[in-house]
């Protein structure tokens, strides 16, 4: 497993490598004086925009440009965002955590709420219990997440004031930014908890609940189907059938045995899907202002941010196959009949 792992290691610097050397590319269709307005912070510096190209030598040819970028991310330095008014590293460390707070959430209850229903649907083939789980999968497959956004958005926040939008209230925002508090981890939901204050805790918590639900219901939707796809081929094989027949009680048919050869193609996707919302919910995060690493992602590309497009897109390419790496190694786990290949 070892060498696989380690194998699989050293392809991350080649897909690194071919999606930046990629946005690099096609950054340069822009015209030198295009790119060089983007150094560029006061307006009375644009009448020296050929200063601006020869210093960082804009008129150069593609590898030229795209070495001397390399060269410096491997130093750390990404750049600077002209979006977010700060290094392009700083940025990602500033918005990630945010990120990952949602995405946690969102799959524990994509995983949860995914499996349960697959389950059931399975258990209970053409019964009211099978139309209803996949009834409520279809409708969620379906439904536009933007529309689906909004549509909560009004209805928790506009007309009953449950849920609002954004990372955290302003009295909020005053506590962590003051001196009593202290950020151990970036990750505010468990940083209130490791400074005792519940307040922040619970409104943090409830800033993530619509943006979280509305993902949940657009991702749970293909857990169920995959779930209860695997799930009535498992319960068709001989050895369910056998375990049956030696009199095991029919949960412990349903969920010691087959439920877990079933739940093996649920953890690829929920490994993906885990990634996916780690790179940014673009979407989501637009409609309810959360300030995530998705948001900092369009930000950038609506403000022609080249160095934050490169810094978010070289984050979002490793993670996916860290992510990948990582649910194959999670097969293991769950079924040491498994096997990776040396």
């Amino acid at each position: 497993m070892l060498r696989y792992i380690l194998r699989r290691l050293l392809l991350l610097p080649l897909v690194a490598l071919g999606v930046t050397f990629l946005l690099f590319f096609l950054t340069q269709r822009l015209s030198p004086e295009m790119r060089a307005s983007l150094y560029i912070k006061d307006p009375r510096q644009m009448g020296a925009l050929e200063e601006v190209i020869e210093k960082y030598g804009l008129r150069d040819n593609v590898f030229k440009q795209y070495g001397r970028w390399l060269s410096s991310a491997l130093h750390g330095d990404l750049g600077y965002s002209q979006s977010a008014n700060m290094p392009v590293a700083q940025a990602i460390k500033e918005y990630l955590p945010a990120t990952v707070q949602l995405a946690v959430v969102t799959i524990v209850l994509v995983v949860f709420f995914g499996v349960w229903f697959g389950v059931v649907s399975a258990v209970k083939k053409d019964k009211w219990q099978d139309v209803c789980a996949r009834l409520l999968s279809v409708g969620g497959f379906s439904l536009p997440i933007f529309v689906l956004g909004l549509l909560l958005l009004m209805l928790f926040y506009g007309k009953l004031g449950w849920f609002p939008p954004g990372g955290y209230s302003v009295s909020t925002d005053v506590i962590v930014h003051s001196p009593s508090f202290h950020p151990y981890t970036g990750f505010l939901l468990i940083d209130a908890l490791l400074n005792g204050n519940m307040t922040v805790f619970w409104d943090v918590l409830r800033h993530l609940v619509l943006p979280a639900v509305t993902l949940c219901i657009g991702s749970f939707a293909l857990m169920v189907r995959v779930m209860r796809s695997s799930m009535l081929e498992e319960l068709g094989k001989d050895y369910v059938r056998t375990a049956r027949a030696k009199g095991l009680p029919e949960h412990a048919v349903v969920y010691r045995h087959a439920g877990k050869n079933a739940i093996i193609p649920v953890i690829t996707l929920a490994g993906i899907q885990f990634i996916r919302l780690l790179g940014g919910t673009v979407i989501v995060e637009t409609i309810f202002d959360y300030p995530g690493i998705g948001r900092f992602g369009v930000t950038a590309a609506q403000q022609l941010d080249i160095a934050g497009i490169m810094g978010f897109s070289l984050m979002v390419a490793v993670l996916f196959v860290l992510g990948n790496l990582l649910s194959d190694v999670l097969y293991t786990a769950v079924d040491p009949r498994i096997k990776l290949s040396e």
